[in-house]
């Protein structure tokens, strides 16, 4: 059995990007000098649901992505899936910010939920041909 060197890849990008997203979380905490909660300020609460809603999402999707990778699946298909994952999940983070409904946002989402929608099926799918 050779390395997971597909989701190795997708794994350390997002897991760049989620302390990209933490480090704005840690500097509204500092701008508005709060330790624990949100201080009822925006800026926080913004950064906050952004960091957090890429830590949920992003684990399950690579977890479902080292799973197709184990159980051999196309090196193509995994790429496709984490540059999307990856694509995603920048889009969600740069729609947050800004007036809702926009499509950086609902793209972001969409993606993020459709490539682990795909990869569960996916998977599905590999275990019963190995």
């Amino acid at each position: 059995m050779t390395a997971p060197v597909i989701t190795a890849l997708y794994g350390a990008l997002n897991a760049i990007l989620n302390i990209v997203l933490a480090n704005r979380v840690s500097t509204m905490r500092k701008k508005h000098k709060v330790s624990i909660g949100d201080g009822d300020a925006p800026e926080l609460q913004l950064a906050a649901r952004t960091h957090g809603n890429n830590a949920e999402f992003v684990p399950l999707a690579i977890v479902m992505m080292l799973l197709a990778e184990l159980l051999g699946g196309n090196s193509a298909v995994l790429h496709t899936a984490g540059g999307l994952l990856l694509a995603a999940r920048v889009l969600h983070a740069v729609g947050m910010p800004r007036k809702s409904p926009n499509v950086f946002r609902f793209l972001g989402v969409a993606l993020t939920w459709a490539v682990i929608v795909g990869i569960s099926g996916w998977v599905l799918y590999l275990r019963t041909v190995v």
